[in-house]
């Protein structure tokens, strides 16, 4: 791994906050393993009621975390693409959706995300940006943003021409757009 070094891994395992490039743009993450990181995370995006975006490795990394094993046969094929889908979720996982009831999910396809997410598990991610203002194109943008609040960057360059995610959701056995993002979804 280039972009996820030892340091970096050893933080994310610790309950370390930091920014990092994702599959689509720059994002907040922490492990979902440590519940007091992932309140540490919403209270620096000021979030609530307003939950972030879990992403793994595969799908299965989402059903060892609790995730009904129905709805994810539902929305597989999908997937690993730059697509969130907000799947419902039990109480179990009530600090990660914020008492919602549902949390938006990503498997994704960038193999050195992959390899770090298979070291420190699924992690919670929001966008590296203040509620309102413009994603974090670049790491020096995210630092406008968040300064010595995290800890930790990863560079990974430029990424203003990136878009974030396509966004669905799944109710009732449908799939709903909810924004149109990185990946062309059309409804039948």
């Amino acid at each position: 791994m280039t972009k996820y070094n030892s340091d970096i891994i050893s933080l994310l395992t610790h309950g370390g906050v930091g920014v990092v490039p994702t599959d689509t743009v720059y994002g907040v993450v922490t492990t979902v393993a440590n519940r007091d990181a992932v309140a540490r995370l919403y209270r620096l995006k000021n979030r609530d009621k307003k939950p972030g975006t879990i992403i793994a490795s595969s799908t299965q990394q989402l059903i060892d975390l609790g995730v009904n094993e129905k709805y994810i046969e539902i929305v597989k094929h999908l997937w690993p693409n730059p697509i969130s889908i907000v799947l419902p979720v039990g109480d179990d996982l009530e600090y990660l959706d914020q008492g919602v009831g549902s949390l938006a999910f990503r498997v994704v396809a960038d193999r050195e995300l992959v390899k770090l997410l298979e070291v420190t598990g699924p992690l919670l991610t929001s966008s590296a940006n203040d509620p309102g203002k413009p994603v974090a194109n670049t790491i020096d943008e995210a630092k406008i943003y968040f300064g010595d609040k995290v800890d930790f960057y990863v560079d990974g360059g430029d990424l203003s021409d990136r878009l974030s995610s396509t966004i669905l959701k799944l109710s009732d056995g449908k799939i709903e757009l909810l924004r149109q993002g990185a990946a062309v979804f059309k409804l039948d």
